[in-house]
């Protein structure tokens, strides 16, 4: 049986209190069960990373792969100089002080790297990249992207850009995605392209071909809700594998 790649999660952390209550009284990370679920599903070895930025380089140097996960919180504006914050924008400084070292880690060593939902807009300012700070104040019409219904289903379609990575390891046109944020990527940074759009031309995906595999979707694929889902994870998981062949060459 071939070895499993040991992929990394990021964690989602809370300083209670918390509204309606918690884990616990103290600090407490957390992340949904789903995520290692669908990593083990696709053939990975899912780990927990904890949120300290000095060991981002002892991480790197056993994992075979990084997955940036989503939370109900915002990139700083002032790490793309994105002017004055909107009144809307909550920030996790500590956690996003980790994930950007170690995100940029991972580029640096052409590890595969997976960004959802914010893992997603955090992908884009670490190539160089910009956000909208939230779409209903810069978006005409825009769609629910906050959508009022479950996460367990579809919130709006995305249409696929021909000829990307996504695009390939997707083998169809649009997909069905689930919706959870207010902000999104404007620009993908130097080198990096769109890959997917919402109706309404949000940005749903970004990728770029100067990486092995540098992969960002907006929507949670580890959740499933199109059964295209699990290919992204499927790709991502193979990327790593070949990642871990080469470093045990």
């Amino acid at each position: 049986m071939t070895a499993r790649p040991l992929i990394g999660l990021t964690l989602d952390a809370e300083e209670p209190p918390v509204e309606g209550g918690g884990y616990s009284k103290l600090p407490w990370y957390a992340l949904r069960r789903n995520y290692f679920g669908a990593v083990a599903a696709a053939g990975g070895l899912p780990v927990a990373l904890p949120h300290d930025p000095a060991l981002a380089e002892a991480y790197l140097d056993r994992l075979d792969g990084l997955l940036v996960t989503g939370g109900a919180f915002d990139v700083d504006p002032a790490l793309y100089g994105g002017g004055e914050r909107h009144e809307t924008v909550v920030l996790k400084e500590g956690r996003t002080a980790f994930e950007i070292e170690i995100l940029r880690g991972a580029l640096r060593r052409d590890m595969p790297v997976l960004g959802i939902c914010g893992g997603e807009q955090l992908l884009a300012v670490a190539l160089g990249g910009t956000l909208i700070q939230h779409i209903p104040d810069a978006v005409p019409d825009a769609l629910a992207h906050e959508q009022p219904n479950p996460r367990t289903e579809p919130g709006h379609e995305v249409a696929l850009t021909p000829g990307t990575l996504l695009s390939r390891i997707v083998g169809a046109p649009s997909m069905a995605v689930n919706s959870a944020h207010h902000q999104a990527v404007d620009r993908p940074g130097e080198g990096a392209i769109v890959n997917a759009r919402a109706p309404d031309g949000v940005v749903e995906g970004l990728e770029h071909p100067g990486y092995r595999f540098c992969l960002g979707v907006q929507w949670h694929p580890e959740y499933a809700v199109d059964a295209r889902d699990g290919a992204i994870l499927d790709a991502f998981v193979e990327a790593a594998r070949g990642a871990a062949a080469r470093r045990a060459a």
